[in-house]
């Protein structure tokens, strides 16, 4: 099987034409990309509205919940019906499948920060604006983040749910393969998914080292015996290492 995924996936004749590797990897990319955009959009000043007031958390919880338990194959097949075609219904369920994680990291980010920094930021004169960006925000940029990283493994997964609408993403070879049997195609197809989300998850993971303040990096590292696991506290800020932050 493996000998015979390994031939599907270097034959030539399946990296050129229409139907062909680069372009059904362009088009999962590009749905993947829209969806979690679309995603951030909604979820993210959510996320942060909701954790730096305080107001509507409980229903921000029922609702992710609720979100993340609806079927996206059911989904898209549902909005397409109704919309007639097109490529809409499948964007709208890889968004609404999209929300969840980054909502609750948002959330969960600016609600994990320090109550006695943000005090402190109060104490100083800030203004709610101003604690949001300049102390709560990059405190939450790591569970964000990880809300984003996390929304971007599960859509690169699902997009080819596209497939049974008849749009060339990576979910063809699996859904061809089936078809006619050819347990090489399909497993080809499954690989080349699982390197996009590994790689997507890698540049990620740049992303974040870039963006994420150091002395946040440096307190989520793991500490004393139980290697493997993540602090417990973040800093508040680079330059006060030892003090308590977010929650990692």
């Amino acid at each position: 099987m493996f000998a015979d995924a390994f031939g599907w996936l270097f034959d030539p004749v399946n990296w050129s034409g229409p139907k062909g590797i680069p372009l059904r990897v362009g088009v999962h990319l590009l749905y993947c990309l829209g969806a979690v955009l679309g995603a951030s959009a909604i979820a993210v000043p959510l996320g942060l509205f909701v954790g730096h007031t305080g107001r509507g958390g409980t229903f921000l919880v029922g609702g992710s919940n609720a979100l993340r338990a609806l079927p996206t194959l059911g989904l898209v097949t549902f909005l397409y019906l109704i919309a007639g075609g097109g490529t809409g219904p499948v964007l709208i369920a890889l968004i609404v499948l999209a929300i969840p994680p980054i909502l609750a990291g948002t959330y969960a980010g600016i609600q994990d920060v320090d109550r006695g920094v943000v005090d402190a930021a109060r104490g100083m004169g800030m203004t709610g604006g101003q604690v949001l960006w300049r102390v709560e925000l990059p405190n939450a940029l790591p569970l964000l983040i990880g809300g984003l990283r996390n929304a971007t493994l599960q859509v690169v997964a699902t997009a080819s749910v596209a497939a049974y609408v008849g749009i060339e993403t990576l979910g063809r070879p699996l859904l061809d393969g089936l078809r006619v049997l050819d347990y090489g195609q399909f497993v080809g197809g499954a690989v080349l998914i699982a390197v996009l989300a590994v790689a997507l998850d890698l540049l990620l993971a740049s992303g974040q080292k870039a963006i994420v303040p150091r002395g946040l990096r440096l307190a989520g590292q793991p500490v004393g015996p139980k290697k493997g696991k993540r602090s417990q506290k973040l800093v508040a800020t680079a330059a006060q290492p030892d003090s308590g932050g977010s929650t990692a």
